[in-house]
């Protein structure tokens, strides 16, 4: 199976902790592909680097204990972006400018013909075959609904949090390219989400249960992460991470997932003692 995430230097608790959530929930017994896309745009912000090598390494020996063959490749596509994107009207936009990296992966040669773009802000709550096995011929791609945009803008309207692509479908289509040029030419609201359902020509629509927002049931599939509205003690809104591990706990009440963010919490120290006494050797 291959996965696809994307982001700077700072996405590494959020790789972790999802990687570990399908590794531990997975019933599989193939490989799994985790291709990392990242770039350089420090242009931009100080802190818009690509991610460490040193932190693709970890991850990788982490990922390596749970099957010998699975993989993590780390791509930058910082070239590219800057040919396709570089100040265009979207670099600011909502979130990041690495949101738009998934609008890349028609050029990229070593994307696989089936691959799953997850945000790093999700956590597998039941086995990923229930959504990578899906049927997608005919399909550009398969997506559920925005919980807020479902509401606000169209019944339809997805999230582009968790995309399952049937690549050949999408190059035949042009997805990736229409996509590409209204982020060239016109400021949009959310950006690569709105740039991703504009240019779409069939989609696969999905239960909430493989991108729930808001919920977790026992059928949830895939929990996101996402800031959401919360109306106690008074409105408001909260961009509440699964790497917030007291948060989760006080304001979710969540325990479903305390397999993962343990261990999570015992990578990350290692991860920083091992960095520390590289440092102090160099010193």
């Amino acid at each position: 199976m291959n996965i696809l995430f994307s982001g700077n230097d700072n996405v590494f608790d959020g790789i972790l902790t999802c990687m570990l959530s399908i590794f531990k929930r997975t019933k599989s017994k193939e490989p799994f592909n985790i291709y990392i896309l990242t770039m350089d745009v420090s242009r931009v912000k100080p802190e818009y680097i690509a991610v460490e090598d040193e932190k693709v390494a970890f991850l990788q020996e982490v990922a390596k204990t749970y099957h010998p063959k699975n993989q993590i490749i780390k791509i930058d596509v910082t070239d590219i972006y800057e040919r396709e994107f570089a100040n265009c009207p979207n670099e600011q936009c909502y979130c990041s400018p690495y949101t738009l990296l998934r609008l890349f992966i028609d050029l990229i040669p070593e994307i696989p013909d089936k691959i799953l773009y997850l945000d790093v802000d999700v956590l597998l709550n039941r086995e990923i075959e229930l959504l990578y096995d899906i049927d997608l011929e005919d399909y550009e791609y398969a997506a559920a609904r925005d919980h807020y945009g479902k509401f606000t803008i169209n019944p339809n309207y997805i999230n582009a949090g968790v995309l399952l692509f049937n690549m050949p479908v999408a190059r035949e289509t042009k997805l990736f390219e229409k996509a590409r040029e209204l982020i060239k030419t016109k400021k949009l609201l959310f950006a690569d989400q709105s740039a991703i359902y504009r240019s779409t020509t069939k989609k696969k629509m999905l239960p909430q249960r493989f991108n729930d927002q808001k919920f977790l049931h026992d059928h949830t599939v895939i929990r996101h992460f996402s800031k959401r509205l919360f109306y106690l003690p008074y409105p408001h809104t909260d961009n509440i991470k699964q790497w917030h591990v007291s948060k989760i706990h006080s304001v979710f009440r969540y325990e479903q997932f305390d397999d993962v963010l343990y261990e999570y919490i015992y990578l990350k120290g290692k991860y920083q003692h091992e960095r520390n006494e590289k440092l102090m050797e160099k010193e």
